[in-house]
């Protein structure tokens, strides 16, 4: 099967139909028991009743949970965050704006995870590490990044991987990486960190937010009764499924796509597949996710319309005599034994063609120096504890050293 979502073989019946229009979203399909269902429901959480059993203190410390973090979640999580070590995590980073450290993902989108995917509908839940660190990349999705930054090297792998699942998916136009669509299919993609400070790799680390996301993970599997699937790449993500059901839910182990590590089976874990066949089995047809990101490109913003390029005048037409001189032209800049073309000498120059066989010459070597660099840069990254995936920044400076050490210059 080369399509990247199962059709139903089957019409649904009516009232499955009616089931559907009245929720509006696919809970029926995971509420099947009586059990999932109570467990599921959020009927019985009065959130402003919540709220105002805050005391003033935490009521400002928790603006953000309380204003953008979904209820499905919430009303699971509230005990968590007003935890003590929640509460100093929220303190760290209010000291971090008022000491103007700009942090990302942008305030709104920390929790987008939990809006895009609401705990009812979770079906698969990829693990990721740190949030990308630079402008305009992370907004609250693990290895998703906003338009029209380009997909970073980790993502394209992923691509790639799910390219080999099926054949037909195609990545996002302009090669971007914005993985929404799966988001809202029941892909939850949560970081263990959920901010990071600009430009520095890991900056929010051990502050309270692997507490946090581990219980979300935790409850997803609680809560989930008849099971989900955890993708986990790399050591880090394994360790956090490590105490996960194996038998009510679907663990899927691989390394991390980082171009470091993605060589040694991420490409052919088949990952992609294997989560639909498995939703299939224990669900039914239907179930599974629907993979595809692609479709047309995206107008351009307004004001960078491409233009058209003016059409160029004719050339005149050469006459007889102008082609003899062009064909002597071709000949005598044409090597005689494999055709290819000379270096073009000037007259005035007699050192020119002296330079021009040096510096071919030295084209081999200056490859070769690359590669060397290369080699270097890659034992210094894979020198790195494996509990430290390397972050985006040295992966994009790993490959662009590799393609320039390929095109020889």
């Amino acid at each position: 099967m080369s399509s990247l979502k199962r059709k139903a073989q089957t019409e649904p019946t009516n009232t499955a139909k009616k089931a559907k229009a009245v929720g509006g979203s696919i809970t029926s399909f995971f509420s099947s028991s009586p059990a999932s269902s109570s467990f599921l429901s959020t009927t019985s959480f009065n959130k402003a009743k919540w709220v105002a059993s805050l005391t003033a203190e935490q009521k400002q410390l928790l603006q953000l949970e309380i204003s953008s973090l979904h209820e499905s979640w919430l009303a699971h999580l509230k005990d968590e965050i007003t935890s003590p070590q929640f509460l100093d995590l929220k303190r760290f980073l209010e000291r971090e704006t008022r000491e103007n450290k700009k942090w990302f993902p942008p305030k709104e989108d920390v929790y987008s995870w939990s809006r895009h995917t609401p705990l009812q509908k979770v079906k698969i839940v990829i693990v990721g590490q740190d949030p990308y660190h630079n402008v305009n990349q992370a907004h609250g999705l693990a290895f998703s990044v906003h338009p029209p930054t380009p997909a970073p090297p980790s993502l394209k792998n992923m691509f790639l991987a799910l390219k080999k699942d099926y054949p037909t998916f195609e990545a996002p136009a302009r090669k971007g990486g914005l993985l929404t669509p799966w988001a809202e299919k029941g892909v939850l993609m949560l970081n263990a960190c959920l901010t990071v400070r600009a430009h520095e790799a890991n900056s929010h680390a051990n502050r309270g937010w692997e507490k946090f996301t581990q219980k979300v993970i935790d409850l997803v599997a609680a809560k989930r009764t008849r099971g989900v699937v955890f993708m986990a790449w790399g050591s880090p993500a394994g360790k956090r499924v490590a105490k996960i059901d194996q038998h009510r839910n679907l663990i899927l182990r691989a390394v991390h796509p980082s171009p470091l590590s993605a060589h040694k089976g991420f490409f052919d874990c088949g990952h992609f597949r294997e989560a639909n066949d498995w939703l299939v089995t224990r669900y039914g047809e239907g179930s599974e996710v629907d993979w595809s990101l692609g479709g047309p490109p995206a107008p351009l913003p307004s004001g960078q319309q491409k233009k058209a390029s003016p059409i160029p005048n004719p050339a005149p037409p050469a006459t007889p005599k102008a082609e003899k001189g062009a064909a002597l032209e071709v000949k005598a800049n044409t090597n005689e034994v494999d055709g290819t073309a000379k270096a073009k000498v000037p007259k005035d120059d007699e050192e020119t063609e002296d330079k021009a066989e040096n510096l071919k010459k030295q084209t081999p070597v200056k490859k070769e120096i690359q590669k060397l660099e290369t080699l270097k840069k890659t034992a210094s990254l894979r020198a790195k504890d494996d509990f430290n995936e390397p972050d985006e920044d040295e992966e994009a400076a790993l490959l662009e050293i590799a393609e320039a050490a390929e095109r020889g210059g």
